[in-house]
């Protein structure tokens, strides 16, 4: 077979897969697909764990991210988190606006800016008692210029960048 039929080829299966997909989403009964997730607060679009899986109360008492396991979850505004041991978790069942992270893991630099761009486990700042996830170590640097001034804009910002998010 030659290149150029084998790439007619696969483009051929790339655009019958999309049809089937489609035709699979109009056929299907009326489910609301995000019933088990929501965009207000960053998680894996694969597993739905919120922050990547990572222990949020980890980050004050490590300093650092540290992997959360499947025995220790819990759920909070409809999301699954993961908690490295039973204490952690149930800190964070006690008092999960302390320990979950602020803007709901989207980074406080793109907030500022209204837009919605997810932050990384792990680039990251505990300021102030709270937890703070960053797009990228330029957001994260931009943010340590003046917390302040990005904090006020974020703050302003977060209801209409939280309005686009899909609840």
């Amino acid at each position: 077979m030659t290149p150029r039929r084998r790439t007619r080829q696969t483009a051929r299966r790339i655009l019958l897969a999309f049809l089937v997909g489609v035709l699979g989403l109009a056929l299907a009964p009326a489910v609301d697909l995000r019933a088990a997730t929501t965009e207000r607060i960053v998680t894996d679009w694969h597993s739905g764990i919120a922050i990547s899986g990572f222990d949020p109360v980890s980050y004050f008492i490590d300093g650092a991210p540290v992997a959360g396991r499947p025995e220790y979850e819990y759920v909070y505004q409809g999301v699954v988190w993961r908690f490295r041991n039973e204490g952690n978790r149930n800190a964070f069942a006690d008092n999960p606006s302390v320990y979950a992270p602020l803007f709901g893991g989207y980074d406080p630099v793109g907030v500022a800016r209204g837009i919605s761009r997810p932050g990384h486990p792990e680039v990251f700042l505990v300021l102030r008692g709270r937890l703070l996830l960053f797009f990228n170590e330029a957001a994260r640097a931009k943010f340590v210029e003046d917390p302040i001034a990005v904090l006020t804009d974020a703050q302003s910002n977060w209801p209409q960048v939280r309005a686009h998010l899909t609840p």
